[in-house]
């Protein structure tokens, strides 16, 4: 890669938000490391970029951060091409509808492992070298749930939650270093997330609006490079998020429950 270019690394970057993030740091001349399940998928997105930004050099790992071991794994093949992570993205995630008893727990474990796992094990990994050099930033991919309990997608939401308290502890942490760590909290965002949850009837996804994936990527990434510890993207989500701090949970978990009620 190219030796006075930066480099991120971005987690489930073929799609939604993670696509979006490919294309702003690719745009300011990061060199880029691009992490999603399927090969094929990330060739076509490495293809499309380089033809665009000829100067941006890609490296494509095909890696399911949801089995155990992904992450360490991924660590040690980035470390094997000799790279230098200096933007980590940990954007990855999946969620899954219904209700938690009738639930496959084998999908739930996936999720847990993916959203908090992967993620809490890529942060450790890349934030000693961060440290070590004193100079870094990441990413965390939150969400306006973390601040709320969300029936019929409880893992998902609590996961979220796990990633806003971790993210926060570690801002504190890192207070007197040269390092940053931001959350991006998007509302439900017009991506394949809701198709791949099998919640794509609920009523969140057909009588909202839901959040453009650019509009919410160029949101995090000016908080990154500004180094701001979170960002809730879009006003109506900063209004919910804001106001979950006066209504009592159960109230809000009324509130949700509803909204992912298939319409039909």
């Amino acid at each position: 890669m190219t030796s006075n270019t930066k480099t991120t690394l971005i987690s489930g970057a073929t799609s939604g938000f993670g696509r979006e993030f490919v294309e702003l740091f690719a745009q300011d001349g990061y060199n880029l490391i691009l992490i999603a399940r399927h090969e094929q998928d990330l060739q076509k997105v490495a293809n499309e970029v380089k033809a665009k930004y000829p100067v941006c050099d890609v490296i494509v790992i095909a890696k399911d951060l949801s089995v155990p071991g992904s992450a360490q794994e991924l660590y040690d093949e980035v470390k094997g091409k000799n790279l230098t992570v200096d933007v980590l993205i940990n954007n990855a995630g999946f969620g899954s509808h219904g209700l938690f008893v009738e639930t496959a727990m084998e999908r739930e474990q996936k999720i847990m492992h993916l959203n908090m796992i992967s993620l809490v094990e890529l942060t450790k990994l890349f934030l000693k070298e961060m440290v070590s050099r004193n100079d870094g930033k990441i990413l965390q991919l939150g969400s306006t749930v973390a601040f709320m309990p969300v029936p019929k997608m409880a893992v998902y939401a609590a996961s979220k939650a796990f990633v806003l308290s971790f993210t926060e502890a570690l801002q504190h942490e890192l207070k007197d270093t040269n390092v940053t760590v931001t959350v991006l909290c998007p509302g439900a965002g017009d991506t394949e997330f809701f198709e791949r949850a099998d919640a794509e009837d609920t009523r969140i996804v057909q009588d909202t609006t839901l959040s453009d994936p650019a509009k919410v990527a160029r949101d995090g990434y000016e908080a990154l490079m500004s180094g701001d510890r979170r960002v809730v993207s879009g006003a109506k989500n900063k209004i919910q998020a804001f106001m979950s701090n006066f209504v009592p949970d159960s109230f809000l978990a009324v509130g949700m429950s509803k909204m992912m009620e298939d319409k039909s």
